[in-house]
């Protein structure tokens, strides 16, 4: 089980779609220091409370390239993370903390293999298949100006989704 050990939580507030930031694309991460991974904790803590897949740090209105992703129990963070290697292919539905109350159909990648750095400023690789997968290019996409919505099937897709049933529905889709 996935477990924080941590004292004090801070949630932060999570951008929506009219910001600015959102459409940057994030700088690199020069070095990981204590205030690189405060940013990683406290993106933690607002994602699990938001409650999401993952969280990009634009989103929380920090332009770096700073991504963490929880499914299960797993919690994954990426700092300059990106994409090695992908395969396959599938469509499902997303939403995002940005844009809150709204999913749609992407279509992303099945497989993929990401590079970046560890909260300890190690290089690690993360293998992802299906809702990893889809986590992983989503929030690539964030710290690259790039949302959900930019890359629908169809502008068809994108709906309202009830608050009663979001919680059911944000295990379906990114973050």
């Amino acid at each position: 089980m996935w477990t924080r050990c941590r004292q004090t939580m801070a949630v932060l507030p999570i951008l929506t779609q009219e910001s600015p930031i959102l459409r940057q694309k994030a700088k690199r991460v020069p070095r990981v220091d204590s205030s690189i991974r405060k940013l990683i904790d406290d993106m933690v803590d607002t994602m699990v409370a938001a409650p999401g897949v993952g969280l990009a740090a634009p989103q929380v209105g920090v332009g770096l390239r700073v991504v963490v992703i929880k499914t299960d129990t797993n919690l994954h963070t990426l700092i300059n993370p990106e994409m090695v290697k992908w395969e396959g292919e599938q469509i499902g539905l997303e939403g995002c903390l940005s844009i809150p109350g709204y999913v749609g159909e992407v279509k992303r990648y099945m497989q993929v293999v990401a590079r970046g750095l560890n909260r300890h400023g190690k290089s690690v690789k993360i293998k992802g298949d299906a809702l990893l997968a889809r986590a992983i290019q989503h929030e690539i996409d964030h710290i690259d100006g790039i949302l959900f919505t930019d890359r629908l099937t169809s502008l068809e897709t994108l709906r309202k989704v009830e608050p009663q049933d979001q919680e059911k529905e944000a295990e379906l889709v990114g973050a």
